[in-house]
Order: structure tokens, then sequence, then C-alpha cells
């Protein structure tokens, strides 16, 4: 029998990410397991029921993670609509974040990470989803943009 979690459900999903900043470079890591495994985004996930968004960000980059962070404010957001092949529907809000403690530490959702400059992905054209050999999920270079417009206001 599949896990429940393997099953997508019939229903938008709300969920949550973080831009982080630390030292000038944005933190992305690499996703282990469905959606959109092997593509490099932003640490985040679900927002459970009764929970605010502020909370289930610190809640998942800290599980994810394992990182303290300072959330600065909402730098956009995303629709993942289902695909041909089926996937689930989310509606990601992504906030621009400061590190404030700790040293990464993954889970089992993700398999790398990397503290990029954002200016290795500026210019990066609406359609290109790769940045060398990796892979970036949609929509991630204007959200790292509006997130550091955030970051240095």
């Amino acid at each position: 029998m599949p896990e429940a979690s393997a099953i997508p459900p019939q229903h938008p999903q709300l969920a949550v990410s973080a831009a982080i900043f630390r030292d000038d470079k944005i933190l992305l890591v690499r996703r282990a397991r469905s959606p959109a495994k092997g593509f490099y985004s932003l640490p985040g996930g679900r927002v459970e029921f009764g929970e605010s968004l502020h909370a289930a960000l610190q809640r998942e980059v800290d599980e994810e993670t394992g990182l303290k962070i300072e959330i600065i404010g909402l730098a956009g957001w995303r629709e993942v609509l289902p695909g041909a092949t089926g996937g689930g529907h989310y509606l990601i809000m992504s906030f621009a974040a400061r590190w404030a403690a700790n040293e990464v530490v993954l889970n089992e959702e993700l398999d790398d990470f990397k503290w990029l400059a954002p200016d290795a992905l500026t210019g990066l054209k609406l359609d290109d989803l790769r940045l060398g050999d990796l892979k970036l999920t949609d929509g991630l270079v204007e959200i790292i943009e509006a997130a550091r417009r955030l970051i240095e206001a």
C-alpha cells in the first residue's frame, strides 16, 4: 500500500518557503524526493492546520536544514498546478529571511545545499531553469530577486 503522502491531495495545499540570506549569499537546497526531486529550490513545506505562515516557515526551515532564521517579509508567491502525469496543487508563499543561527544539517527530504551569490542567478531568463548543472524550480529566480530587494531595503 502506498504511503498517504505519495498520493497528492485532491485540493490545493498551502506551503511556505524561505529565501535565506547569509553573508551576501542565498541558500539553495536540492529536493531528494517529489515534488521537484532533483531540483534546487528554497527550504520550506506545507502549512499545518491552525499554524501561522511564520510559524510554519520557522518549523519547516528548522526541520529541513536545522537553521534558525529572522523573517523579513513576504517576497512573493507561486502556484504549482498538477501536471499531465499528476502531482499536487500548491500555493507557495515565499519569504525573505536572514540566517540567524546554526549550520546547515539536511534532513531526508533534501540531498544537497549550496550558498550562492544572488548575482549568479540575476539575468537568467524566465524559461531558463538551469544554472550550470543546477536544475532550478520554476519562478525561483524571481522570488530570490524580490527577496533580495527586501533584505537590502
